[in-house]
């Protein structure tokens, strides 16, 4: 059986969580989202394996070479400080999906959304389930995610092109912490992809990944 991570105890443990906090940075995982609904949560497969070498190698992280996939409604989501979502259309949560995402994410958890262009309705919809009362805020420029190893000074790159829009930062806080970082008109994780795939020059990819590795440095801090 899997040993079960400090975020997974915090799950039952919560407010308790607070006193174990230092243990949170010793788990370094990420997991893709598995969602329901008929959109392609499986996008971009060789995207997260590249950002995980990437970050290995230049952040000082210790990430499974290979991430899991772990469903939304599945307790098993405590085991992983990180999940990263993606896809291009519909997403659905139940009831119980919505009900764990929420406790994953306020019990120290960290969701990474990357629009890869048609999940933005979808994916505003659903969040409003986990946090009713909670909006998606623009994330400014001098936030700190943008300024971890790599500096980011105008913010989010962008990727590739769509309907002519900046690329925006969009997060959802739960009492002051950041609990998901949402990456919309930028294609960030196509960006992470293997080269062949999109044809994407070495400074875009670069920093695509420099952006997604300042995400995950964040995540593990905070």
């Amino acid at each position: 059986m899997k040993k079960q991570s400090n975020i997974y105890k915090a799950y039952f443990l919560y407010p308790l969580f607070l006193l174990f906090l230092p243990l949170f940075t010793a788990a370094q995982e990420i997991a893709i989202l598995k969602y329901n609904g008929g959109g392609d949560w499986y996008a971009n497969p060789t995207a997260l394996p590249n950002l995980i070498r990437f970050c290995n190698k230049n952040i000082g992280t210790n990430i499974a070479a290979k991430p899991e996939t772990v469903e939304v409604g599945s307790t098993g989501i405590m085991n992983y400080p990180i999940v990263f979502m993606t896809g291009h259309g519909n997403v659905l949560f139940s009831n119980n999906d919505a009900q764990n995402l929420r406790n994953y994410l306020i019990s120290g958890g960290f969701l990474h959304i990357s629009d890869n262009y048609g999940l933005n309705k979808y994916i505003r919809r659903e969040l409003k389930k986990v946090f009713p009362n909670t909006n998606f805020q623009e994330i400014p420029y001098n936030h700190p995610i943008y300024h971890q190893t790599f500096e980011f000074k105008n913010g989010l790159p962008k990727i590739h092109e769509h309907d002519n829009k900046a690329p925006q930062g969009f997060g959802i806080f739960y009492k002051g912490r950041l609990v998901c970082y949402y990456d919309y008109e930028s294609d960030l994780s196509d960006g992470w992809e293997d080269k062949e795939i999109h044809h994407d020059d070495d400074k875009l990819r670069l920093n695509a990944l420099k952006m997604g590795a300042n995400i995950v440095e964040y995540a593990f801090k905070n």
